[in-house]
């Protein structure tokens, strides 16, 4: 009996101590204004399947419970696969069509998963500056930079599984961070 006390004890100890709290909730973008998204975000709840525009430098970062994705041109958004979305973050001039036949559907999956092995890439690095320095230039080389310039850092550090703030070193001193701390 006094071993299950002790059990129920460190449970509530804890649940109390790791609250249910999330970067979502502080996402905004840099100058301050809440990130457009919410009827996409509707659209994608609405168990469609959708296909980011691949005519347009465009795409979408999905924010999940404990990290993000990027859903690129070409890329299949939606459906089954996207209703544990919590937010939507468009980039560019957003774009999403309806795949008119199966063969369609199924090629924008496989893009989908292209983009998510992209990810997993820069991910693999063990030097946290190392993966933010990645995935900047990795967008900075599809988008303009003062798009890239808008995105918050969250966005960024949920992509590839670092703080916020050291997206927002990296951004500001660049590639000098990986000199500086060595993690």
């Amino acid at each position: 009996m006094d071993s299950e006390q002790h059990r129920r004890y460190q449970t509530s100890m804890v649940s109390t101590y790791y609250p249910e709290a999330s970067f979502l909730d502080s996402l905004v973008m840099p100058d301050g204004t809440d990130p457009p998204g919410s009827d996409i975000l509707t659209r994608l709840h609405s168990g469609e399947v959708f296909i980011v525009n691949s005519r347009r430098r465009n795409g979408l970062i999905l924010f999940k419970r404990y990290h993000a994705e990027f859903a690129g041109p070409g890329a299949a958004v939606g459906g089954d696969y996207d209703c544990d979305c919590q937010r939507a973050l468009p980039i560019g001039n957003l774009s999403l069509l309806t795949p008119e036949s199966n063969e369609e559907r199924q090629k924008a999956y496989l893009i989908r998963r292209q983009w998510i092995r992209l990810i997993k890439q820069i991910t693999e690095n063990p030097v946290p500056g190392q993966r933010v320095q990645k995935i900047l230039d990795q967008f900075e080389q599809y988008f303009p930079p003062d798009i890239v310039a808008l995105l918050p850092d969250v966005a960024f550090a949920l992509l590839v599984g670092v703080l916020p703030q050291t997206v927002g070193m990296v951004r500001r001193l660049g590639s000098e961070v990986n000199s500086r701390f060595n993690y």
